[in-house]
């Protein structure tokens, strides 16, 4: 294979002395030195764009943190507040409860007080009625007997009432 290389009579010969001489015009023109310092560029960016990379990297892991650890902060603060608003709900709870109970005494004690006054009237109707009652029995015996007695009567029946009231 080799042979057939340096054969000057094949087509590979031709190619490789054109392939030589392209290489010499390239390296007489600076090609190889622009390859290299366009590869070390490339490489000095990609080195650059790493390096960005990395600490781009670096600053979201830190603002995950903090993102993290607000997080965890304003659930605190959310758990803190839920049970601020249970303990509220159970004091406003037993508040209500107590003015509950304080309204139905009141209500209790007011209806005890007109059952009361209830009872007292009826009673003093009860005795107005019976004296009425007793006054116009007295009225109608006395008018049926005779005076002098219908007086002594009169006077023992309103006294009998009299007694009866007290």
């Amino acid at each position: 294979m080799i042979h057939e290389l340096f054969n000057p009579a094949g087509p590979e010969f031709y190619i490789l002395i054109a392939t030589l001489i392209f290489l010499a015009i390239a390296w007489k023109l600076g090609a190889f030195g622009q390859i290299g310092k366009g590869l070390d560029a490339r490489g000095n960016a990609v080195r650059a764009e790493l390096e960005q990379a990395r600490s781009l990297r670096e600053e979201a892991q830190k603002l995950l943190a903090d993102y993290q650890k607000k997080q965890k902060e304003a659930e605190a603060e959310a758990a803190a507040m839920i049970e601020a608003a249970k303990a509220e709900a159970e004091r406003f709870k037993a508040e209500q409860i107590a003015k509950i109970e304080d309204f139905v005494a009141r209500r209790t004690r007011l209806a005890d007080q007109k059952i009361a006054q209830a009872e007292t009237s009826a009673v003093a109707e009860v005795k107005a009625a019976a004296a009425d009652a007793a006054v116009k029995a007295a009225t109608t015996i006395l008018a049926d007997q005779p005076a002098a007695s219908a007086s002594n009567l009169m006077s023992a029946a309103l006294n009998e009432v009299r007694a009866k009231l007290n």
